[in-house]
């Protein structure tokens, strides 16, 4: 992803991550975002709201947005988030991000959606934000090298 950023980020550029979140890590998402919405570790509240078991908060699922961004320098100006279902601890998501628009000034919107393992969307998304400029490109690729 760093290199196609570094080469320049063009319509069409597409990026893919996956990852899994660990009961631990929606644990320590719930400490430091202080989310303690009973959802994410209360049995009883979990069963009572129709879950199978305790759901992920959804800026965590979100947050694979943040790794695709971060890794091509991509500045965030918005990003919409439309929740569409649960995310259960330690469940295999696939995050597909798509750059559908740049105008001359760099700024740039993408479309993104992460899918569970049944293929089931989780979570679409859409973000806007400014892409890296030439001189930013060069930094990105010096910090390649070291």
């Amino acid at each position: 992803m760093r290199s196609r950023a570094v080469e320049g980020l063009a319509v069409g550029d597409r990026f893919v991550i996956s990852r899994s979140f660990s009961a631990d890590e929606i644990e320590s998402f719930g400490r430091l975002s202080r989310d303690f919405n009973p959802v994410h570790d209360d049995q009883i509240y979990i069963e009572l709201k129709g879950f199978a078991a305790p759901i992920a908060h959804g800026l965590l699922t979100a947050s694979l947005l943040t790794e695709i961004g971060g890794q091509i320098g991509w500045l965030a100006s918005s990003m919409s988030f439309r929740f569409k279902r649960p995310v259960y601890a330690n469940e295999r998501l696939q995050c597909e991000w798509v750059i559908m628009e740049i105008d001359d000034r760099g700024r740039a919107r993408a479309e993104v959606t992460i899918k569970n393992p049944k293929g089931q969307t989780v979570l679409e998304a859409e973000t806007t934000g400014i892409v890296p400029n030439e001189q930013e490109r060069a930094r990105l690729r010096s910090l390649m090298l070291t």
